[in-house]
């Protein structure tokens, strides 16, 4: 009896595992698609905002730099890398820039601010910024209410002038902000004006590079939709308000019609002779070389 007790006791306990065991391969197998599909749900929610954020900022603050694709590698559903492949168009050249490789997760997005921010190459009298990946120097707008700068207020156009057979893009800084319209009356026509330089955060730039961005645009072949666009664009990247620069640009210039609105620098593109028109013009207080190519016969200039 007591024998027959103990066989019935084992076989309940075989019967209450195996049932245990059954329930258990059910409840995985049901919640690991659940999982997977939640998983991968704020995978892409935080790798679309992440695409948008890399567009904007490229909008706004990536003077004369262009997307030439942005696409997702290393995907999960955990989240993955967007790699984003840039370059330059200097007077229909194309001259590579660095590559971007942010990364997401389900609650972060992480632009890869490393590569955005430009190196700093100084040597005895040789300073200056430069790309990191493409080791191109960088053209540098100077603020008109920073007085003091590391290097000093560079202004290259002579030099620039000099070299044969070459494009180059250079950032022009004003002695004191224009409008759109005052700056069209003082540009040859035989220069591209590529980029717009809105404003930029006020700092000690004495004892080197701050590495804070600036803004501006693309004024493309309107103007001033171009404009109402990086405004746009502009509310839309701080929209929680954390950019004291770019709060303070959309407050001074709220209502304001484009027409009014100050500009304080430009960047422009062209062959290198044609920049000799620019040489001692009162209005420009410094102008820095960026990337630069050599003509060759079979790529034509667009101006």
């Amino acid at each position: 009896m007591e024998h027959s007790l103990k066989d019935a006791l084992r076989k309940a306990k075989r019967r209450q595992l195996l049932k245990i065991i059954v329930i258990s391969i059910i409840v995985v197998l049901i919640t690991l698609p659940v999982l997977y599909k939640i998983g991968n749900y704020f995978a892409a929610k935080s790798s679309t905002r992440l695409h948008e954020q890399l567009f904007l900022h490229n909008e706004i603050a990536e003077p004369n730099i262009r997307v030439d694709s942005q696409v997702t590698s290393n995907s999960s559903m955990f989240g993955g890398n967007i790699v984003t492949n840039r370059s330059k168009n200097v007077d229909g050249y194309l001259i590579p820039w660095s590559t971007l490789t942010s990364s997401y997760d389900w609650l972060r997005i992480n632009i890869d601010y490393n590569e955005l921010i430009p190196g700093f190459y100084g040597e005895g009298t040789e300073l200056y910024e430069y790309d990191k990946q493409t080791k191109n120097k960088v053209a540098i707008f100077y603020h008109p209410s920073i007085q003091k700068y590391y290097d000093g207020v560079q202004n290259d156009l002579e030099e620039i002038s000099q070299m044969d057979d070459h494009v180059a893009e250079v950032a022009i800084s004003f002695d004191k902000p224009y409008t759109f319209q005052e700056i069209q009356k003082q540009m040859p026509d035989n220069l591209n004006i590529v980029w717009l330089y809105m404003t930029s955060s006020i700092g000690d730039e004495s004892k080197g590079p701050a590495g804070m961005p600036i803004y501006g645009f693309n004024p493309s072949d309107s103007p001033k939709e171009a404009y109402h666009s990086f405004i746009k664009s502009l509310k839309e990247y701080d929209k929680n308000g954390n950019e004291e620069t770019i709060q303070n640009f959309l407050q001074s210039n709220r209502n304001k019609p484009f027409e009014d609105v100050k500009v304080l620098g430009v960047m422009v593109t062209g062959q290198t002779k044609n920049f000799k028109s620019l040489e001692n013009k009162s209005f420009i207080r410094g102008a820095s070389v960026g990337a630069t190519a050599q003509i060759v016969p079979y790529i034509k200039p667009t101006k």
